[in-house]
């Protein structure tokens, strides 16, 4: 079970000081810690591009306490759009919709759409509603690695460029939310997550589905993104053992991110076992891949998971973060591999 902590009233009031001031805040949801800013005033959700290294055309979500404060940010609210808020408001669904006519391009990327979620957490719940607005909030980390979903997470990437972090504890999904646009009478998802394709499906009916000719940009969609600074390769169970003996064997150290233990011990192997429930493996899939980052390892080599659709938001992170590492490693001058 994870434990949800609340924020202390003085703890709220200093965040609230700072965004209004134009800094930032980084902040728990149920999916990842966000890095917050106000979402009204451009030159601050321009600092949050700068403190990520973030494109300019990439949008970010904008976070609301509640379903009656769309019309602030929305030019309309389609109808499947509103069955799908109804339903999974708050929670982990972030909705693109067409923007209202006072949202800065700053905030949709320079697009003619918005995408809005209402976070289930406390203490983002507890921060929005005192502050009366709406946070602009990608994931705290750098562009295109890991997401945190811890407060350390946080300060150990960015330091001091946050001026507050609010510690709620780990987030209870540890995945970024599914992404649904509803756009011209048709809905899209362009990002799984603890929302399922299913889910959706069984609410609205037809669903379409990944990038399309005109489908709008969305948070986390460039093909490398989620990754390590460790070169990450998904590999199926069967290959597994034999990877790691010749990383071994070559004396290079490897690190394991599996869903059983190792059938014999390896050299230079830190391995990870993990869990064979989905929504167990998102909760800790970036936290055990933070700390097969640090070991000083070639490879992160992780176990293929099923092709499940409960397992497609996993999935998806993997093959994106496996997509950044698709640069071969420098050769020595015997023909091996250099560590």
């Amino acid at each position: 079970m994870v434990r949800v902590v609340r924020a202390t009233q003085t703890e709220i009031e200093a965040a609230v000081e700072f965004l209004r001031a134009g800094e930032l805040v980084a902040f728990p949801t149920e999916t990842v810690y966000g890095l917050g800013g106000n979402a009204s005033n451009p030159a601050a959700v321009r600092k949050i591009f700068e403190v990520k290294g973030r494109p300019a055309n990439h949008p970010v979500i904008v976070h609301i306490d509640s379903i009656r404060y769309l019309h602030r940010w929305v030019s309309e609210v389609p109808p499947l759009a509103q069955q799908l808020a109804e339903r999974f408001w708050p929670g982990p669904l972030t909705l693109v919709m067409p923007r209202g006519p006072n949202v800065n391009d700053v905030v949709t990327g320079g697009q003619d759409t918005i995408a809005i979620r209402v976070p289930a957490h406390p203490m983002a719940q507890q921060l929005l509603t005192a502050f009366g607005g709406g946070i602009a909030a990608p994931s705290a980390n750098r562009f295109g690695r890991l997401s945190p979903t811890r407060a350390e997470h946080v300060r150990e990437e960015l330091g001091d460029a946050v001026k507050l972090v609010l510690d709620g504890g780990e987030c209870q999904i540890g995945l970024e939310s599914t992404i649904v646009a509803c756009l011209e009478g048709r809905a899209r998802l362009l990002r799984p997550g603890a929302v399922t394709l299913a889910q959706i499906r069984g609410l609205i009916g037809a669903v379409d589905v990944g990038a399309a000719p005109g489908a709008p940009r969305v948070p986390g969609s460039t093909p490398a993104h989620y990754a390590p600074v460790t070169a990450l390769e998904v590999v199926p169970l069967d290959r597994l053992e034999e990877l790691v003996a010749s990383h071994a064997q070559a004396g290079r150290k490897v690190a394991v991110l599996a869903m059983r233990t190792p059938q014999r011990a390896h050299r230079n192997a830190t391995w990870i076992n993990a869990s064979r429930r989905p929504e167990a493996y998102a909760h800790n899939l970036y936290a055990y891949l933070r700390t097969l980052d640090k070991v000083g390892a070639s490879r992160i080599l992780v176990q293929e998971v099923p092709a499940e659709e409960r397992w497609d938001a996993v999935r998806d992170r993997l093959s994106r973060a496996s997509a950044s590492s698709q640069t071969p490693l420098p050769e020595d001058g015997a023909g091996g591999v250099l560590p």
